[in-house]
């Protein structure tokens, strides 16, 4: 038995010696620590250790700034909570420190620094001493974070919000503005006691999940008489408010929230603001933002941000502990975010929406003669109300998942632009002096090829015609027409007359458009790729908006006109390239494009009138894989009035995909045909 304690002491002595020697190692690391801290209070002097502890307010090491001072009996714990608090809640940033005199027991010095309602800048003195642990150290107390702030007190920030600016259309009709919702929260003690059915209820016509509807009830703040929100609806949906209401402890509660009185029709354009984020608020760390904060997402919400928000007001003050004001720290006044109006006309606007809805595609349209947009439109779309009240994880899955894309915005892409492009393959013969327009070029039939070196491709168009004029391959869209008028300019001339008229360049536009291009790689090698462009396909891409600016030059002699987006009194127009196309063949072109409109054999008759004179040209790009097989069609349609007096002036380009079995380009006119009739009777 005596053996046996003597083993179980032996290893009771062999398990605390290793125990022993980590509490000693510990402690000898502590002692360093102090003594290094020690050592280095002590060699540096005291101006130098305040200006550490303000520096460490804007890297928000309170750690840090506890262990230069002695803080009497306030705890570590509620030093770091009390600075913390302070400091971030008023947004304090960028400050600075002048020491004013230097004594051996007390520091003098001015402190200047950024908060939310600007600068503030105050004098103060602070003591010094000596500490056996900690070497030289500051002694605080509150009036070390503001002179009058006492333990008691309490510094308050209070927010005068700004109010967003409105986005309006031309005719001042409101595109984006303040409206009003309801937020749906719960009263606890007004539930009932089992309210599971009620939860489940709830559940379903809110779309949230039980477990989420409970996580809000559980939060900490939460007593019986609180208002627990939980989601924002619409104002307008009276059956949902009539059913929430049946449900004990449901209550509504008015809220302004950001309205857009025309949701689908101008979302693209418009966009919406939605919660800040951690990562937004990264981004703008100086201006102004909090974590109430709302911003720009998409659209205009986003690209004009800073005029549309405005800034808050904010008074910073210190209250005494019965909450009376002792002294205002810093003051600003709220400046209310800019009205944006632009030269938007929501009637077309909404016209174009209404036709194209179900579409994927886009549509612009301007005053070709002072370079107005008129209206940006692209469809499919969404309800940019849905993300303002709050989109379900279905309702976003739905939008992310639908293969129509209704999040993409197709009017700031680019496309094949098919035949729309053959007026311009025309220009540049032109001026080179390649085409002439009076000569018969021949009869061709359906289908050419250049010479046999081709193989087995052939360029193919719809329909036979003589004589093989100008006009009539614009009228009849003729391919093989334009693929050889490409052939005869040669790569180099061609490719340096669509560089004229603004390929491979940045439309000069509020909103950035992507770039036309006529190769993928910058330059046409090719002699087929080259024959196809010609006509507007091989790889040449064009973004609707410059499109419509190109056709701007048969409007004003040959120049093209400078789109834009926010409204003049007195509009007028810029010209961005000067004489694209000569004023000659402008006029001579002009008149072929009136007759694809008004010729019954032209593929535009279409959107023919009797009471004013357009002109335009269709297009359809398809796109195949190879010769002989099918593939997905682009219809285009590019039209515009041709009297510079006519009372509503106007130039509209649309595009739709996937018309292969819808008529083609002809599909495209007829829409735009009735929205012309509905913008021109209204």
């Amino acid at each position: 038995m005596i053996q046996k304690r003597r083993r179980s002491s032996r290893r009771k002595r062999t398990v605390l010696l290793p125990l022993i020697l980590i509490l000693v190692v510990l402690a000898i690391i502590g002692a360093c620590v102090l003594f290094f801290l020690h050592m280095r209070n002590e060699k540096e002097k005291p101006s130098e250790i305040l200006k550490t502890y303000l520096s460490s307010i804007e890297s928000g090491d309170y750690e840090k700034m506890f262990e230069l001072v002695d803080s009497g009996k306030v705890s570590k714990k509620d030093f770091i909570a009390r600075n913390q608090n302070i400091y971030e809640g008023i947004g304090c940033s960028n400050v600075k420190v002048k020491i004013t005199s230097e004594e051996k027991n007390q520091l003098s010095y001015t402190v200047t620094l950024t908060t939310l309602a600007g600068e503030i800048t105050y004098d103060n003195t602070t003591k010094v001493k000596k500490d056996d642990n900690k070497g030289t150290i500051l002694v605080w107390d509150d009036s070390m974070i503001f002179p009058e702030l006492t333990a008691t007190d309490k510094v308050r920030i209070y927010t005068d919000e700004a109010k967003r600016g409105q986005i309006l259309d031309r005719n001042q009709n409101v595109l984006a503005g303040s409206g009003s919702a309801y937020s749906v929260g719960l009263v606890p003690g007004k539930m009932n006691e089992d309210s599971s059915g009620d939860m489940q209820t709830l559940s379903s016509l809110l779309g949230l999940s039980t477990e989420d509807i409970q996580s809000e009830l559980s939060k900490d703040w939460v007593t019986d008489d609180a208002f627990v929100p939980l989601a924002t609806i619409s104002a307008a949906d009276e059956k949902l408010q009539n059913q929430l209401l049946t449900i004990p402890g449901i209550k509504l509660s008015t809220v302004e929230v950001r309205s857009y009185p025309y949701g689908s029709a101008t979302a693209h354009l418009v966009g919406y603001v939605s919660g800040i984020t951690a990562e937004d608020l990264e981004k703008h760390p100086d201006a102004g933002y909090t974590s109430d904060s709302v911003i720009g997402k998409s659209g205009l919400e986003a690209l004009y941000e800073k005029q549309l928000r405005g800034q808050n007001g904010y008074t910073i003050l210190i209250e005494d502990e019965d909450g009376q004001q002792k002294s205002v720290l810093a003051y600003q006044n709220k400046t209310d975010g800019e009205t944006l109006r632009l030269t938007i006309d929501i009637t077309l606007q909404q016209s174009l929406y209404e036709q194209f809805q179900k579409d994927e595609g886009c549509s612009v349209a301007m005053n070709p003669y002072t370079g107005e947009v008129l209206a940006l439109v692209s469809t499919p779309s969404y309800d940019t109300n849905r993300f303002i009240l709050g989109l379900t994880t279905q309702e976003w899955d739905q939008l992310n998942n639908d293969e129509a894309q209704p999040l993409y915005n197709r009017f700031r892409q680019t496309f094949a632009p098919g035949s729309t492009l053959k007026p311009f393959t025309a220009a540049i013969g032109l001026a080179e002096g390649t085409l002439d327009p009076e000569k018969d070029y021949g009869y061709n039939g359906t289908s050419w090829q250049k010479d046999s070196s081709w193989g087995d491709y052939y360029v193919t168009t719809l329909q036979d015609y003589k004589p093989g004029t100008l006009q009539n391959a614009l009228i009849y869209s003729d391919n093989i027409f334009f693929a050889k008028a490409a052939l005869e300019l040669g790569a180099d001339r061609f490719t340096d007359g669509l560089d004229r008229f603004g390929f491979n360049q940045v439309v000069p536009f509020e909103i950035k458009m992507s770039q036309s291009q006529y190769d993928n790689d910058g330059s046409i090698t090719e002699e087929i790729q080259l024959a196809d462009s010609g006509y507007g396909q091989g790889q040449v891409l064009a973004n609707p908006l410059h499109l419509a600016v190109m056709y701007t030059a048969f409007s004003n002699s040959g120049s093209m006109i400078t789109p834009y987006l926010i409204y003049k009194d007195d509009p007028s127009a810029e010209v961005w390239i000067d004489q694209a196309i000569s004023k000659e063949h402008s006029s001579l072109l002009t008149e072929d494009l009136k007759a694809v409109v008004n010729n019954p054999a032209g593929s535009g008759y279409a959107a023919h009138r009797t009471d004013m004179e357009l002109a335009g040209k269709t297009g359809t790009a398809e796109l195949k894989s190879e010769q002989g097989t099918t593939g997905q069609e682009i219809g285009w349609f590019s039209v515009f009035t041709t009297d510079p007096s006519a009372s509503k002036p106007v130039l509209l380009t649309s595009m739709v995909e996937s018309v292969e079995d819808k008529g083609g380009s002809t599909y495209v006119v007829k829409k735009d045909a009735a929205v012309l009739d509905s913008y021109f009777g209204s």
